[in-house]
This record gives structure tokens, C-alpha cells and sequence, in this order.
């Protein structure tokens, strides 16, 4: 195979390999915080990043010394660092053509050394990176070097065993349903028994068997037992004790993804002079719904928006839970007011066939977030339809049957 068409192949599998992994990536702060304070006193740095990066954006998923939530993937130096097997160093950022005109180099920050270890996962696929940074220059050791890598691999280690929780909690979930479908398949049957039993019971002194009448009342007796262990699994739906349990970490609401599409992705909007708007619509805002690959859906969505929508554009992001009798209806629409996109570009990415063009704004294309999308979305047996004008915009339409979580 040529090398170009392996490095595409291996970029294509490594975002595969990020997006798997499921992450809220605005809700990671807490359980990777003390890594990346850790890095930064390993490292003697003032700053300490943990960034995963996707097709369009470098997520800032925990940070130590500089409040950073994320930014366009083309600005990042962590872009450099998961092309790399061991470790990326600048150690003049100023001085390097690279990255002398980024903003944090040149503005106020005025950063000077970087130095980054790729964010490996067994398969060898990078999903990001721990960087350290500083205002003045560093040579660490080589010890400060093997420090930092198994920080690193504790990471890794740990975004893995967040995945694991999940998928852990979603069969349990699953089981949960399973045993409350048993036992509402077993209720008629035994309801039957027992108001049978107690029919006999009520014409036992006019029964011309005599025992009809011990056997009726044993038949009631233990019919009813069983009736009551079927109604105590099948009643438990959402208590005070496991509510925190499916809803915070399992599941999320329509009214909730707003409001994380809204954070997530409100800053690089802004930044471009885009106006981002999101709304939820419907009467379903607080029913739940399994959060599983949405984020990762909705974001590439955005961002692909944003990339090809110029300064004073508009990107209009609507969700919708259309309840149903077997499954609710998750609709995701997204549209924009940019360059749109042609049919043959359409008939690529409904295909799932990668392919790249540069954004509005000089954006690098990587061609790996419709790809992605698709993926994504056949994965969880929905469709995607697309709708474009050249340089009027492109509507895009998702949707995704959702498992109810409970009635």
C-alpha cells in the first residue's frame, strides 16, 4: 500500500479509536486532575495539558496552570506529538516557524518550551496527548522524561477503565430491562392462577369435590407468592438509589445536550464570528435517553459546520426526542449558512468515504469527521440525510432510534 494511503488509513483508525471511547469531554476534569497536576511537578513547568485530539479539534479534557477547554486542531503542537513514538520537544516555541504566530506564543502567555508524550492505546493508536509547558526554557532529565511517559500511560490507562465503567453500567442496564420483560411476560399467566384459585376459594362451600377447596387455597397461596417476587422486579424503575447511577452517567436529556453543545462549541463559533444557536425542541426535554457515540456525533457535526461557514454566518443546531411506542426517535438537525457542498461530496460521505477540503478560514481539512459521522451513525442503526446549495449552506438530518431507558 502506498505510505499515503497507510498514514490515511492509520489516521482514520486512530479517530475510530477515540471516538469508541465514548468521553464527555467536558467532564473529565475531575477524575484526571491530579495527572496533570503531577506532570507539571515531575516536569518543574508551570502548565500541564491532557489533550485529546479528533478530526477538527484538540479537546482539553484536564488542565494544570492554564484554563484551556480546547482549540482548532491546525493550532495545536500536540497535533506534532501523536505523529511521534516517544516525545515531542520545542524547546524555543518563538523560534520555530511552526509556531512563532501561534497566539499563545506571541500574545500574553508567551509560552517557550513545550514538551509532549503521545496518549498511546495498545493498538498504537494515539488519541491524544500530556503535554508540559512553560515560559522559560527546560532540559528534563532523562528520568523526568520516564516519569512523564508512565503519567501517560496511566491516562490511557484510566480513560480506558472510564469506558469499561460505562459499557459495564449499560448491560447492567440491559439486564435490568431484560428481567423487568420476564417478569412482565410471567404476571398474566400467574394473575390468571390466582384469580382462578380465588374464584374456587369463593364457591368452595358449593364445591362437590372436597378437596378442590385445599388444593384452590395452596394454589392461591403460592400463586400469590410468586406474584409479588414478580411484581418486586418488575416495579423498581428509577429510585432515589439508582437514579444518580443510570441518568448522570448513562444517559442524558435533550435539554443536557444543549446545554453541553452550547459550551463545547460556543468558543470556536465566537472565535470564527459565527453565530452558533441550539435549541431543544418538543415536549420530550426530560426524558432520558443513552448518551452512547451522541456527543461524538453531534460535535463532528458542529465543527464541520463551523469549518465551512465564513465570518458572520450563521450554524443552527435543533434536537428532538420523538417519543414511540417501541423505541423514541432521536432527530439531530444541523445547518449552516456556508459554502455548501456537492453531490459528489454528499454521495462520499453517505458512502462513508473520507475526503478533505479546507475551511473557510484556512482550517486544515483531515477529512475524517463525515467519516466519522457516518461510522458513528450506522453503528447505532440510524440514517443521515444531506441537503446543500453551493454557497448556500448544507442542512444536515440524523436519526437515531434510542432504546427507552425506562417507562
Amino acid at each position: 500500500m502506498h505510505k499515503q494511503n497507510l498514514v490515511a488509513d492509520h489516521e482514520m483508525k486512530r479517530v475510530i479509536s477515540l471516538a469508541e471511547l465514548d468521553l464527555d469531554y467536558s467532564d473529565m476534569q475531575d477524575a484526571l486532575g491530579e495527572l496533570s497536576k503531577l506532570a507539571a511537578t515531575v516536569a518543574g513547568t508551570e502548565i500541564s495539558l491532557i489533550n485529546l485530539i479528533d478530526s477538527f479539534t484538540q479537546w482539553t479534557i484536564s488542565q494544570y496552570g492554564f484554563p484551556l477547554e480546547q482549540m482548532p486542531r491546525e493550532d495545536s503542537i500536540c497535533q506534532y506529538t501523536i505523529h511521534t513514538k516517544e516525545y515531542f520537544e520545542v524547546k524555543d516555541l518563538a523560534g520555530d516557524d511552526r509556531f512563532k504566530h501561534l497566539s499563545y506564543v506571541k500574545d500574553e502567555s508567551k509560552l517557550k518550551y513545550y514538551f509532549g508524550v503521545p496518549l498511546q492505546t495498545e493498538d498504537g493508536y494515539a488519541l491524544g496527548a500530556l503535554c508540559v509547558l512553560d515560559k522559560v526554557g527546560k532540559e528534563l532529565s532523562a528520568e523526568q522524561v520516564s516519569l512523564l511517559k508512565i503519567i501517560a500511560a496511566e491516562i490511557v490507562k484510566r480513560l480506558t477503565d472510564i469506558k469499561l465503567i460505562q459499557s459495564l453500567r449499560s448491560k447492567v442496564k440491559e439486564s435490568h430491562e431484560t428481567v423487568k420483560k420476564v417478569a412482565h411476560d410471567i404476571r398474566g399467566p400467574l394473575g390468571g392462577i390466582v384469580n382462578l384459585a380465588q374464584i374456587m376459594v369463593d364457591q368452595g362451600t358449593e364445591n362437590s369435590v372436597p378437596d378442590m377447596l385445599e388444593v384452590m387455597q395452596m394454589i392461591q397461596t403460592s400463586g400469590g407468592s410468586l406474584l409479588e417476587f414478580a411484581e418486586e422486579i418488575l416495579t423498581p424503575e428509577l429510585t432515589p438509589e439508582n437514579e444518580q447511577f443510570y441518568l448522570n452517567d448513562y444517559s442524558i436529556t435533550i435539554t443536557s445536550l444543549k446545554d453541553k453543545l452550547v459550551r463545547l462549541f460556543s468558543p470556536p463559533a465566537i472565535h470564527k464570528k459565527i453565530l452558533l444557536n441550539v435549541e431543544a425542541v418538543g415536549k420530550s426535554e426530560t426524558i432520558p435517553f443513552a448518551k452512547s457515540k451522541i456527543l461524538q456525533i453531534c460535535g463532528n457535526l458542529i465543527s464541520n459546520a463551523i469549518k465551512f461557514t465564513p465570518e458572520g454566518g450563521t450554524v443552527n443546531v435543533t434536537l428532538e426526542l420523538v417519543p414511540g411506542s417501541g423505541a423514541n426517535i432521536l432527530r439531530i438537525l444541523v445547518s449552516d449558512t456556508g459554502v455548501g457542498v456537492t453531490a459528489e461530496q454528499i454521495e462520499f460521505i453517505l458512502k462513508g468515504t473520507p475526503s478533505s477540503t479546507d475551511g473557510t478560514d484556512g482550517e486544515a481539512g483531515h477529512g475524517y469527521g463525515m467519516y466519522l459521522v457516518k461510522h458513528l451513525i450506522d453503528s447505532m442503526n440510524g440514517t443521515m440525510h444531506i441537503k446543500s446549495e453551493q454557497q448556500m449552506g448544507t442542512h444536515f438530518e440524523i436519526v437515531l432510534p434510542q432504546g427507552k431507558l425506562y417507562k
